[in-house]
């Protein structure tokens, strides 16, 4: 890997070969659209149709799995090709329901080092409103010989 510093099309093609990888993984099952992605900044939205519980409103897991792949994809971006990134740790405080629309999920790095990846995920509502905030932390570790 050279010095220079990594750029917004290395980025995205990191990011095309993750989701390439299953194309039957939740990210897609749930419909989750990534629109930015950087290791200190991601933003992704989900539709709420969908991903709700029996009362119509968004299910508090589906926040969590929009949290999770934001800071799963930011910290194995962080960690480089030759590296995985695994979680360790997330937690949510759901702040108000979301019935319809999207909601967008922006995961902002807390700390980026060589063992760990921390990032907090503020989701919203289409009137820009809290819904969610969670935090995950992530090992990054060596990829297994020939993965």
């Amino acid at each position: 890997m050279s010095d220079s510093p990594a750029t917004a099309s290395d980025f995205s093609a990191a990011l095309d070969a993750m989701m390439s990888m299953n194309p039957n993984s939740l990210l897609h099952r749930m419909q989750i659209e990534v629109l930015e992605a950087s290791p200190e900044r991601l933003v992704a939205r989900m539709p709420v149709e969908g991903n709700t519980q029996p009362y119509g409103l968004l299910h508090g897991g589906a926040s969590v799995v929009l949290a999770e792949t934001l800071g799963s994809i930011g910290s194995a971006l962080h960690a480089g090709p030759e590296r995985i990134a695994v979680g360790l740790d997330i937690n949510a405080t759901h702040h108000r329901a979301a019935r319809s629309g999207f909601v967008t999920g922006t995961a902002t790095a807390l700390s980026l080092g060589n063992t760990l990846a921390s990032y907090e995920i503020v989701i919203t509502d289409d009137q820009d409103r809290r819904t969610c905030t969670c935090r995950i932390t992530c090992l990054l570790r060596d990829a297994a010989p020939g993965a």
